[in-house]
C-alpha cells in the first residue's frame, strides 16, 4: 500500500488518491468515517451535508429512492445552527467579505503572541465593550475558554481568597456540559462523558442545578474554600434548562456573602442566543468571569474567549496560559466582525422575537398533544420541547423524521428535542419549523 497522498481539486471535484467526493453516495462517505474516523459521534443517517443555500438552509445529499442515481439533493431548514455556533447564518457575507479582503488586499499574517499585532487591539476593543467586562484572554475551542475560568478561579481562589494551597474547590451543577476536556468531564456527571477517563481532575464538587439550598448549604459547609461557581446561565446540552426567575440573583448575593466567584459558561447562550447579547442580561444579574465560544467566531473560524473583571483575569501571568491560535490576526478579525453583524443587524432582538414565535407554536403543539409532549423551554432562539418517557415518542425517530421533512434537529436525552436556528430566520421560516415538528409529533 503507497503512503503517497495525492490531492487535487476543489468542491465535488476534490480527489484524495482518485476518488472523487463529489463521487461518493452518503452510504459511501458513512463508510468512509466508520472505517478510518474514530467513533466518537453517531451521525442521522443517510444525509450527508453539500453546501449552503441561505442564512438558514443548507443542501443536502440524499439516498436516490429510485436507485437510479447515488443521490439526490433536498433543501434542509438548519434547526441546530451548529449547536449556536452559527448565530449569524450560514457564510454571513460581511464575516466572509472580511476575511477575503484582509488576507487578499491587508495581507494579514499569522504570528503568535510572543508578539503583538495590530488586530488584537480590534479584537480585544470589541470584546471588552460587548461583554461589558474589563479585560479578554482570546482561545479557541469553546472548551479551553470553560477551562481557562476554571483555571483563572482556581488561581483567583489562592492568590486573592488565600484559600490554603492544593485545598481550592470550583462548584458546578448537575446536568452540566462543558465540553470533554479532562477537567470538564471531571465535572460532568454524565456516564457517558466519563466512562474509563479517570482518575478525573480533584477539587470539583457538583450541586443539583436551580437548587438555591443546596449551594447555600454547601457555600455555608465549605465556603472557605470555594473559588467559584462555575455554570452555565440556562443549561443547553441537559434539554434547554431554564433556572427560576429569582435563582440567579439570589445566586449572587450568596457569591458576594462568601467571598466566591460566579463563572458563567456562556459558549452556547452567549451572542444573542437567549434573545440578549449573553443570557446573563436576561436575569440581571453579572458574573465575574465568563467564557464564550461557538458564535465569536461566525460559524466561519473556531474563535473563543474569556471576560471577566480586573482582579480576576488580572491573577494570569507570562508563562501561566497561552494558545497559539488563540487571537491569531485572522482570529481577531473574524471575532471583531461577529460582533459587529450581531450589533449591526440587531440579531439578539430578533432571536427574542422569532423565538417568542416559535414558543408560542410549540405551546399549542403541548396543548393538542397533552399525552405526547410534557414540556416546553427556551429564551430566545435556544428553544426546546420534552416528550414523555415512552418508547414511542423516541427523540432520534423524531429527528429522522424531521430529516424527511427538510428540518435539521438533534434529540438530547432521548425524550428532549432542540430547535436553536441562525438567529436571521425569518417568520415564514419559523411556521414551515413548527409545520413539520406538528406533522412529525401528529404521526406518532
Amino acid at each position: 500500500m503507497s503512503n503517497k497522498v495525492i490531492i487535487k481539486g476543489y468542491g465535488d471535484n476534490l480527489e484524495i488518491n482518485g476518488v472523487k467526493i463529489g463521487n461518493l453516495s452518503p452510504l459511501d462517505h458513512e463508510k468512509i468515517e466508520k472505517e478510518k474516523g474514530g467513533q466518537n459521534y453517531k451521525p442521522l443517517e443517510n444525509v450527508v451535508v453539500s453546501h449552503v443555500q441561505d442564512s438558514s438552509t443548507l443542501i443536502c445529499r440524499k439516498p436516490d429512492k429510485n436507485g437510479i442515481k447515488k443521490f439526490i439533493e433536498e433543501e434542509l431548514v438548519d434547526g441546530l445552527c451548529c449547536y449556536s455556533a452559527v448565530n449569524q447564518g450560514q457564510l454571513n457575507q460581511d464575516i466572509v467579505d472580511a476575511v477575503v479582503h484582509h488576507l487578499n488586499k491587508e495581507k494579514l499574517p499569522t504570528v503568535p503572541r510572543s508578539i503583538r499585532h495590530k488586530y488584537m487591539s480590534a479584537f480585544l476593543l470589541a470584546t471588552t465593550t460587548f461583554t461589558e467586562m474589563d479585560r479578554v484572554v482570546p482561545k479557541v475551542a469553546g472548551v479551553e475558554s470553560w477551562e481557562l475560568t476554571f483555571k483563572t478561579c482556581r488561581r483567583w481562589g489562592y492568590e486573592i481568597k488565600k484559600i490554603p494551597k492544593n485545598k481550592c474547590i470550583i462548584v458546578g451543577a448537575t446536568g452540566n456540559f462543558h465540553g470533554r476536556s479532562v477537567a470538564a468531564v471531571s465535572m460532568s456527571d454524565d456516564p457517558d462523558a466519563r466512562e474509563n477517563f479517570g482518575p478525573f481532575v480533584p477539587g470539583i464538587e457538583l450541586v443539583p442545578y436551580n437548587d438555591l439550598e443546596a449551594l447555600e448549604k454547601l457555600f455555608i459547609e465549605k465556603g472557605d474554600y470555594i473559588a467559584a461557581y462555575s455554570v452555565e446561565p440556562i443549561q443547553g446540552e441537559a434539554g434547554v434548562i431554564v433556572p427560576d426567575d429569582s435563582y440567579w440573583p439570589e445566586v449572587r448575593k450568596l457569591c458576594d456573602k462568601h467571598n466566591i466567584l460566579l463563572a458563567f459558561d456562556e459558549v452556547q447562550t452567549g451572542f444573542g442566543r437567549t434573545g440578549q447579547n449573553f443570557a446573563w442580561q436576561l436575569f440581571g444579574v453579572k458574573p465575574d468571569i465568563m467564557g464564550c465560544g461557538k458564535a465569536a467566531g461566525g460559524g466561519i473560524l473556531p474563535v473563543s474567549f474569556v471576560a471577566g473583571r480586573d482582579d480576576v483575569i488580572g491573577v494570569l501571568s507570562p508563562g501561566s496560559e497561552g494558545s497559539t491560535f488563540g487571537g491569531y490576526p485572522l482570529a481577531s478579525v473574524v471575532g471583531t466582525y461577529a460582533i459587529k453583524v450581531l450589533v449591526d443587524n440587531n440579531l439578539a432582538e430578533n432571536a427574542a422575537i422569532r423565538g417568542n414565535q416559535l414558543l408560542s407554536h410549540f405551546e399549542e403543539l403541548k396543548n393538542e398533544f397533552p399525552d405526547k409532549i410534557k414540556e416546553v423551554r427556551g429564551k430566545g432562539l435556544l428553544t426546546a420541547f420534552e416528550m414523555f418517557d415512552d418508547p414511542k415518542l423516541d427523540g432520534h425517530h423524531v429527528s429522522l423524521s424531521l430529516l424527511e421533512k427538510g428540518v435539521y434537529a438533534k434529540e438530547t436525552h432521548k425524550t428532549t428535542i432542540r430547535i436553536a436556528p441562525a438567529l436571521t430566520i425569518e417568520a415564514w421560516q419559523i411556521d414551515n419549523i413548527a409545520e413539520a415538528i406538528y406533522g412529525v409529533i401528529k404521526s406518532i
